[in-house]
């Protein structure tokens, strides 16, 4: 297959076929030119096709094809077993041009993959870690089944049980959405091993190879093409006292619910954290239209400018503050294993929070543009569809929540106000990570490192310039929220049988979500003052990013100086200019 001309912009590697252990800056680079110019309608990967792949409800064969020419399945597999993954953040930063062009391409082609993948390099034996390593690495697919769409996707209330036997195992149930189970060599099953009610010890989870299992004892149902991501292909599977032998355990019988959880800390991090790209190219969009076509084209007077630049400003600060958020996140599973079961939870329910309400701002700068089903603009139709659904299933809204409210107490009692400030390094997008250790990640640890933080940094914060001063008022105002927030979990009875979670503690746990993402802000802000990039350094989107979250908190937020939209509008119209992404890492893009 021949490779789209890369854009002048694109810094190449060394050499075509970069070896596994080039650095993400050169994958990425290399990656973006094979996929080209996402606007250009002779682009047999770029948008308009892309489109067309979406309205038959299936994956672009050619870009996965380009995937494959890439390695991309390389990505998803441990480097000492053979592949490439040697950090999160760099898994991030190469899948996000994939999810760029396609959200359902990036979870269909690949993330599905991993989060399969992340089970066995967690709990798998050095057998079958070696036998999925060689199924990836040849370019197979791998599944995984945890949704229980009859229970409100309680992956603890599994309709599927496997009775234990001295010759295996029989598995016996259905599972109504698997991604990718139709052309999966691998198959991840959660399944309950013991039929008495609770959760400890009553769950395992088995790694199945599904061309093993006999055809009159499994089956799989295709399941109709839903209104975002489309092209992928969901199935069910029923299964019927199928026999499999004891080695299809993933780790001991009995530990599914923590490989579960602590797999749930990986992949709602990163997921959550690369369909950001999707928004940047919503804005990108909405920059093309305001532009180039007039906003709207309605007819009727061209929109207001100013409010369309601040729109843009906006939504720009939208994106900025989730990614703190988010590539804190995920840069705290190398560096604060113990506490990303709080920040992953965190940066998962503040998705659509954030980026779908950044989407539907930005449809009103196109106008009756939204409606547009082909190429540019037809894309941002596909992402408004593709966006919320990322924020479903067992890693929704509710499951988030629930991961946070057992921990608010101890946060408040023993962490917020007296915890040790996180290390520099989580804030500076890019820089050197420790190795990723699955066996470092902890259920609660009843540490927040990020907000300490927040209490530091804000302390010191200078006030020589109008946006230092507001970034300042803002941060004191973040700091007084945290306090609020402490008294109001601890004026709360601890949860238990007598005193069940009621609505008080999810609205807390809403509230503390926007504070660490204001803590990130923050640690994003001062701790690259002296970086590379003068944006970054600029106090205007650290101070804009409070008001949005101040705003969002309810909070009389500090009045936003003039000159801080300007500056962040400003930023916005030279990326787009320039082809540079519009996320923390700000990298050249083609197109």
């Amino acid at each position: 297959m021949s490779a789209v001309a890369p854009s002048a912009l694109l810094i190449e590697p060394s050499s075509p076929g970069a070896p596994p252990h080039s650095g993400a800056p050169a994958r990425v680079a290399r990656l973006e030119a094979l996929l080209g110019d996402p606007t250009d309608p002779a682009n047999p990967v770029g948008h308009r096709a892309l489109l067309h792949a979406d309205r038959r409800a299936a994956l672009s064969a050619e870009a996965e094809g380009l995937l494959d020419d890439f390695g991309m399945s390389r990505e998803f597999v441990p480097a000492e077993l053979g592949g490439r993954f040697d950090s999160a953040e760099n898994l991030l930063r190469v899948m996000r041009p994939v999810f760029r062009r396609d959200v359902a391409l990036g979870a269909g082609y690949g993330m599905t993959t991993f989060m399969a993948a992340s089970d066995v390099w967690m709990q798998g034996s050095a057998e079958q870690r070696d036998w999925l390593a060689g199924l990836l690495l040849s370019g197979s697919k791998a599944a995984i089944a945890q949704h229980e769409t009859a229970h409100t996707n309680d992956f603890v209330r599994s309709g599927v049980r496997a009775r234990v036997g001295a010759g295996g195992l029989e598995v016996t149930g259905a599972k109504p959405v698997i991604n990718n189970l139709h052309r999966a060599d691998a198959l991840v099953l959660f399944c309950r091993t013991e039929p008495q009610p609770g959760t400890t010890g009553r769950h395992s989870v088995l790694l199945l190879d599904p061309h093993t299992l006999p055809t009159d004892r499994y089956r799989v149902i295709r399941r109709p093409a839903a209104l975002g991501l489309r092209g992928c292909f969901f199935a069910g599977v029923e299964l019927d006292a199928c026999p499999v032998p004891h080695s299809t355990l993933l780790g001991p019988l009995g530990g599914g619910v923590p490989t579960a959880l602590r797999s749930f800390q990986v992949s709602r991090t990163l997921m959550a954290s690369l369909v950001s790209a999707a928004v940047d190219t919503g804005l990108r969009t909405a920059v093309l239209v305001d532009r180039t076509q007039g906003p709207g084209r309605t007819g009727l007077d061209p929109a207001d400018p100013q409010h369309t630049a601040g729109t843009l400003a906006g939504a720009f600060v939208n994106l900025l503050l989730y990614d703190c958020l988010a590539v804190v996140a995920t840069r705290a599973l190398h560096l604060l294993p113990a506490e990303t079961s709080v920040y992953s939870a965190a940066v998962k329910l503040l998705l659509p929070r954030v980026l779908s309400d950044t989407m539907y701002d930005l449809a009103t700068v196109l106008g009756s543009q939204i409606y547009t089903r082909d190429g540019t603009v037809g894309i941002f139709q596909k992402h408004i569809r593709d966006v919320p659904v990322v924020s479903l299933g067992h890693a929704g809204t509710v499951a988030c929540q629930a991961t946070i409210i057992p921990q608010l107490r101890s946060l408040a009692e023993d962490s917020w106000f007296t915890g040790v400030e996180a290390p520099p390094e989580l804030f500076r997008p890019g820089a050197p990570l420790p190795p990723f250790d699955y066996g470092a990640l902890d259920l609660a640890c009843g540490r927040d490192s990020v907000s300490a933080t927040l209490l530091a940094t804000a302390a010191s914060l200078p006030g020589a310039t109008p946006a230092e001063r507001t970034l300042r008022t803002l941060a004191g105002q973040m700091t007084a929220e945290l306090h609020e927030l402490r008294s109001r979990v601890l004026a709360l009875p601890a949860p238990d049988a007598a005193h069940p979670v009621g609505p008080a503690w999810f609205a807390l746990t809403d509230r503390y979500v926007l504070v660490l993402a204001a803590a990130c802000v923050l640690g994003v802000w001062y701790h690259n003052r002296g970086g590379a990039d003068p944006f970054l350094a600029d106090p205007a989107w650290a101070a804009a990013a409070l008001h949005r979250i101040a705003q969002r908190l309810g909070a009389p937020a500090a009045e936003l100086p003039a000159e801080c939209t300007a500056r962040v509008h400003r930023e916005v119209l030279a990326r787009y200019g320039d082809r540079r992404s519009f996320d923390l890492y700000n990298t050249p893009i083609p197109g």
